[in-house]
């Protein structure tokens, strides 16, 4: 599951100015595939069987702030990436920085989820496996466009991709280690708090970042790419 980061290895044959303008449509396909697995699968899942809604509500509010609170520290004058941030520039590694922190935390949800059914069967781990395969793919893909958008080479790019990815590996240890009571916590906390993560990384992030192109052209593209994120995130859950 953690190697379908390495999605991004079809660049390597590609100039750098074409892969930066590949990255730059991948951004519009990242606010979709963002914004439709928050509103289409980890919300719905976060409010499932829950009585009372006030607890998850928070939950998704303490996210966005949470992700809010990182990216500040990241680029704080006194913070880790302060000496590579640079005003005025197109690099953006606290972009990079906080969209990672949030994908390792969705790795780790999947590779828990995945742990955790097949705990219960193997045939329900295998559909889970395949369910959260598909599910990646175009995850994957707008997160490698959002790395390059950033100013990653595309070799860094796609090793970073692959260590948040990685971060799978740990979430299926903690569900063998931990059994139900993991599956149910993350269900219940870590859940919403990266689905208000994931809406805070699409909506403060990437879309000021698509209002730089300003022609009618790039509207249609912008639009047609976000919808296309949606869409697939839609058939997907449809599919589960």
């Amino acid at each position: 599951m953690s190697l379908v980061s390495l999605v991004g290895l079809v660049t390597l044959s590609l100039d750098d100015s074409l892969t930066r303008r590949l990255a730059a449509l991948l951004v519009s396909f990242a606010v979709g595939s963002l914004l439709g697995d928050a509103f289409i699968h980890l919300i719905p899942e976060t409010f499932a069987r829950k009585t009372v809604t006030l607890w998850p509500s928070l939950l998704i509010l303490a996210g966005m702030l949470l992700f809010f609170v990182v990216e500040k520290l990241l680029r704080h004058e006194h913070g880790l990436l302060h000496r590579y941030y640079h005003p005025g520039t197109n690099a953006r590694p606290e972009l990079a920085a906080v969209n990672l922190f949030g994908d390792a935390i969705h790795n780790f949800i999947d590779g828990l989820l995945i742990a955790a059914s097949y705990l219960v069967s193997p045939a329900l781990g295998l559909a889970t496996t395949i369910a959260v395969l598909f599910h990646e793919i175009p995850q994957e893909l707008g997160d490698f466009g959002i790395l390059v958008h950033s100013g990653l080479g595309v070799r860094r790019a796609v090793l970073l991709n692959l260590a948040s990815a990685g971060v799978a590996l740990l979430g299926a240890l903690a569900a063998l280690l931990a059994g139900q009571v993991s599956r149910d916590t993350v269900t219940t906390v870590l859940v919403p708090i990266t689905a208000g993560g994931f809406v805070y990384i699409a909506a403060a992030d990437l879309i000021p970042e698509l209002q730089h192109d300003r022609t009618g052209r790039g509207l249609l593209v912008q639009v047609s790419l976000i919808v296309l994120g949606m869409g697939t995130m839609g058939i997907l859950a449809i599919l589960e």
